[in-house]
């Protein structure tokens, strides 16, 4: 059972940034791949950024793309995600998440993971 922990959201003017971290316990962190995922009011789930195992790998959804960088730090059990000109439209509650698939194409779908942080909150102002 794989323990994960949000960290790093808060209130921040449109422009800023803002980095997210996501400790994992219970489990083998490189046996993983990660993901970001947000969800605002009355919309669906999204993906925001994922990273294979190795972080060789990344994905990235459309509307962050040039603007969130996702990384990894195996030693440290944590994976991060750097957003920058944030824009009101990414006030969202942040998810952190883990999947035994090795598909890495598959991580933009929310069903590819098997573990789920509890979120955090994003506000951007305008």
């Amino acid at each position: 059972q794989v323990q994960l922990v949000e960290s790093g959201g808060g209130l921040v003017q449109a422009g800023g940034s803002l980095r997210l971290s996501c400790a994992a316990s219970g489990g083998t962190f490189n046996a993983y791949d990660m993901g970001w995922f947000r969800q605002a009011p009355g919309k669906e789930r999204e993906v925001v950024a994922a990273i294979s195992r190795n972080g060789a790998s990344t994905l990235y959804g459309d509307s962050v793309k040039g603007r969130f960088t996702i990384s990894r730090d195996n030693a440290k059990n944590t994976v991060y995600l750097q957003m920058s000109n944030l824009k009101p439209e990414d006030t969202a509650v942040y998810f952190c998440a883990a999947s035994r698939t090795a598909v890495v194409v598959g991580l933009q779908y929310s069903g590819a993971y098997d573990y789920w942080g509890q979120g955090t909150q994003v506000t951007v102002s305008s």
